[in-house]
């Protein structure tokens, strides 16, 4: 039988084992020192959690979304690896939507460390000055677009009711962030920061200028 075609649930090895390894790789891109940090770590480890048991565990969305449609639920065996995949058994337990999504939020997944640990080096190596150079030439918050990144990856990888509910929290809880620390920066850099905060876009490098 293919693997993808096999019950895949109440693995709960596997998800501990999920849990530890990518929660060990964004501790070590990320390399919290402070509560906020602490607290921004935290509450992706829950997202985290949240997604590996479902992946994994049990399968709660599953369940939910089998007992509304019955029948008109779109695949027959809803509780096999390949159509647990939510977007994948909506499109009626597709191998080739399977094939792109993967890898995709692969992609997204782990350019979201690389950001993340660029960001780190960046502003843990500037030794207190504001710093305009590396990634921070193009985002002003790379550590916390390297959040939104994988947070996005995991999304289409493996979407949950618990997880889709949980994503825009995080999103705003980063935003809030972002903005609470830029207040502290202008305290510290005044117009040098306001200057920088107007040239450079705060996640995403949506304005990057020809030659740079």
């Amino acid at each position: 039988m293919h693997l993808l075609d096999e019950y895949a649930y109440g693995l709960w090895g596997s998800v501990l084992f999920n849990i530890l390894v990518f929660g060990f790789f964004t501790f070590a891109a990320f390399k919290p020192t402070k509560k906020r940090d602490w607290r921004t770590l935290g509450a992706f480890t829950a997202f985290m959690v949240a997604l590996f048991a479902e992946m994994f565990g049990f399968p709660l969305t599953i369940y939910f979304l089998t007992s509304i449609l019955g029948n008109k639920y779109p695949v027959l065996d809803p509780f096999t690896h390949l159509n647990g995949h939510l977007w994948v058994a909506l499109a009626g337990g597709s191998e080739v939507l399977y094939s792109i999504l993967h890898p995709l939020s692969n992609v997204f997944i782990f350019s979201g460390l690389i950001v993340i640990a660029m960001g780190w080096r960046g502003i843990h190596g500037g030794n207190g000055d504001l710093i305009t150079y590396g990634i921070y030439k193009y985002v002003r918050h790379p550590q916390y677009s390297g959040f939104m990144l994988m947070i996005i990856g995991f999304l289409i990888q493996w979407p949950t009711i618990i997880t889709l509910i949980m994503a825009p929290i995080l999103l705003i809880m980063y935003v809030k962030l972002a903005k609470k620390e830029e207040r502290k920066m202008i305290e510290n850099f005044g117009q040098e920061y306001v200057e920088y905060r107007e040239q450079v876009p705060a996640f995403f490098p949506l304005n990057i200028k020809k030659g740079e």
